[in-house]
């Protein structure tokens, strides 16, 4: 079982008309998407996926996980979010950018 897990996004609440266009949207919403997140058994509530996963990379010793620990966070982020931005038009890379490469 890996140290970090969470649910993918739902559909992202696109609200249609002139706002944004739906990729650029989806793009902002999993940047602030939240979900509850377990780091090895503790869950932690309602948290912003991205930030945390970002931390997790800078430092993982706070959260008592290993780099490695945090490499397969992030991974599971790209595959979760990226699924969904995919959904809107988007691409995978631009999340991938987001987190540093």
């Amino acid at each position: 079982m890996p140290a970090v897990t969470f649910s993918g996004p739902r559909r992202i609440p696109y609200p249609g008309g002139c706002v944004l266009e739906p990729a650029p949207y989806a793009l902002e919403y999993l940047l602030s998407w939240l979900a509850d997140v377990t780091v090895n058994g503790q869950v932690m509530k309602n948290q912003p996926v991205f930030p945390l996963i970002r931390k997790m990379l800078a430092h993982p010793e706070e959260f008592g996980i290993t780099p490695h620990d945090a490499q397969q966070a992030r991974a599971l982020f790209l595959e979760q979010a990226g699924q969904a931005l995919e959904e809107e038009g988007g691409r995978r890379e631009w999340l991938e950018k987001e987190l540093g490469g």
